[in-house]
C-alpha cells in the first residue's frame, strides 16, 4: 500500500440505492457476501477487476465507489 493513503469506498451507500443485499451484490459480482462485507468495512481492498465489476453492477463510475483518503 502506498504510504499515507487508504482506499475508502461508498459501496454500502451505492448498494442501498439499488436495494441490494450484500448477498445479492455478491452474486452479481461473482463473490461471497463475506467479501462484500469485508470491502464495505475496509478490511479488504478489492482487485482492480473486482472494483470495476462492482462499479458496473451498481451503475457507477469506479471513482464514485472508491477513493483515496490521505492519512497524514
Amino acid at each position: 500500500m502506498m504510504a499515507g493513503f487508504r482506499l475508502c469506498n461508498r459501496l454500502k451507500v451505492a448498494r442501498a440505492e439499488k436495494s441490494l443485499s450484500q448477498e445479492q451484490l455478491g452474486l452479481l459480482a461473482g463473490v461471497t457476501r463475506q467479501t462484500i462485507s469485508s470491502i464495505e468495512t475496509g478490511q479488504y481492498n478489492p482487485s482492480a477487476l473486482l472494483a470495476l465489476v462492482l462499479a458496473r453492477r451498481l451503475d457507477k463510475r469506479i471513482e464514485e465507489l472508491f477513493f483515496l483518503e490521505d492519512e497524514s
